[in-house]
């Protein structure tokens, strides 16, 4: 063999070129323009010239790799040896096999396990797995030899193999530094050899494309399992460094709402149930800061509200869980009735609004529609969603007095409202929520 074929002249493309030049006549070949790393080689016109020589490197992205192989197949040759590189090795077992399906043309696989960075240095050593897959033994021997002869570390083993192997082995060390780079993992002045080394790899990854990356990780079939384990891995690290008990000998309880609030009752009725002696409650007014702080370790278990009778599933809560994991431990039942409140000192009549959760509403619609509908119906932002903590803010000013407070009755003792109708729920003595009670 005299002349062969690099198809793609990427950074790896080039290396190739720098392995093969002093034993070949090397024709370049690239959709995008060509720039030579070293003198000597020829660049192709076209694929039909680039596809003349004897022996042709296909070193592709991983993700076009088909169409461009299949869009070549007119041009192959009887006799011809074709030769992967890429960093997966089934993807193109499969489509070469698929394209080269009643001729006489040959294949090999191979995936040489280093890229422009780490063969800077020069190639001893290197390994390069490789597998007969379609061609003659004859021809097989000879690149073999060559890459033995080369210096490479020359591992024999199949597709599936290898792409086992690689996806715990490349697969991890790329996405491992890629987690780095979104870390923004950079030197210190007080860096230890295992920080240098770490910096090593994402250096290393990085300057890889993201195509590359990408490939690896959707064309191998292992990869996915690697990352679920690694994933399951991490979560099971992190857990293990936090604390059983926030406090020691105290049962920390993080609520959805506000002191006065259902789910205050909820819990204390569970805590009452379970004979708990000492506890404490974190009010936390929102579902999703709960969840947070249970996946935090700030708090031992969580509660929020999860569905009412008349209300439906609460939304506020949904969009949290979507976001953690946790365990559910138990499920608690509470008949919610809500009572409109003022401030005493405003008179009824100038009221303008009623503030409450969205649930609050939606659990006394038929009732606001019928006796009180020019009063706006108003949800507060962030803490204020709670109608707990809302109520507080009107009885102190801080939100305009003339919105009354759609909630629990204990509200109108804990900030000295005004009382002006109980029970407005629609559904009366049937209007239950449940409530979950959560932990890590």
């Amino acid at each position: 063999m005299k002349t062969v074929t690099i198809i793609g002249y990427g950074r790896f493309g080039q290396v190739l070129h720098r392995l093969l030049k002093d034993d070949f006549s090397v024709v370049v070949y690239d959709v995008k323009p060509v720039r030579l790393a070293f003198p000597g080689a020829r660049v192709a016109r076209n694929v039909a010239e680039a596809l003349e020589s004897e022996a042709v490197f296909y070193a592709v992205p991983i993700p076009v790799f088909e169409r461009v192989f299949s869009s070549h197949k007119k041009y192959f040759r009887e006799g011809q040896t074709l030769i992967d590189v890429l960093s997966v090795k089934m993807h193109p077992a499969k489509v070469m096999r698929k394209v080269l399906r009643g001729t006489r043309v040959q294949a090999i696989l191979t995936h040489p396990m280093f890229g422009p960075d780490s063969s800077r240095e020069g190639f001893a050593g290197l390994p390069l797995t490789i597998d007969r897959f379609l061609s003659k033994p004859a021809t097989f021997e000879f690149w073999k030899r060559y890459f033995e002869k080369k210096k490479l570390r020359v591992v024999l083993m199949s597709p599936q193999e290898h792409d086992k192997l690689a996806a715990n082995s490349q697969g991890l060390t790329h996405f491992i530094g890629r987690l780095l780079e979104r870390l923004k993992f950079k030197e210190g002045p007080i860096d230890s050899l295992g920080v240098e080394k770490l910096l090593e790899v994402k250096e290393q990854t990085c300057n890889d494309t993201w195509e590359l990356f990408a490939g690896l990780q959707h064309f191998n079939p292992y990869t996915k399992s690697m990352r679920l384990r690694l994933g399951a891995a991490y979560d099971s690290l992190y857990k293990k460094l936090l604390p059983k008990e926030v406090k020691k000998g105290v049962v920390t309880f993080g609520i959805q709402g506000g002191k006065g609030s259902f789910n205050e009752q909820a819990v204390r009725e569970y805590i009452k149930n379970k004979h708990i002696a000492n506890s404490e409650i974190a009010y936390l007014y929102t579902s999703e800061r709960v969840l947070r702080k249970l996946h935090e370790g700030d708090i031992d278990f969580g509660l929020f509200a999860m569905h009412n009778a008349q209300g439906g599933i609460v939304a506020e809560s949904v969009r949290a869980m979507s976001r953690y994991t946790f365990n559910i431990v138990a499920e608690q039942e509470v008949l919610i009735r809500h009572a409109l409140m003022k401030c005493r000192d405003v008179e009824k009549e100038k009221l303008t609004s009623v503030m409450g959760h969205s649930q609050n509403f939606l659990q006394c619609r038929e009732m606001l529609a019928r006796k009180y509908p020019h009063l706006k119906q108003e949800t507060g932002k962030g803490d204020l969603v709670d109608t707990a903590k809302a109520a507080s803010h009107v009885a102190s000013g801080k939100l305009p007095k003339t919105a009354a407070i759609l909630g629990p009755v204990i509200l109108a003792e804990m900030y000295d409202l005004d009382i002006i109708e109980e029970d407005l729920q629609d559904l009366g003595e049937k209007n239950i929520t449940n409530f979950l009670l959560v932990k890590r």
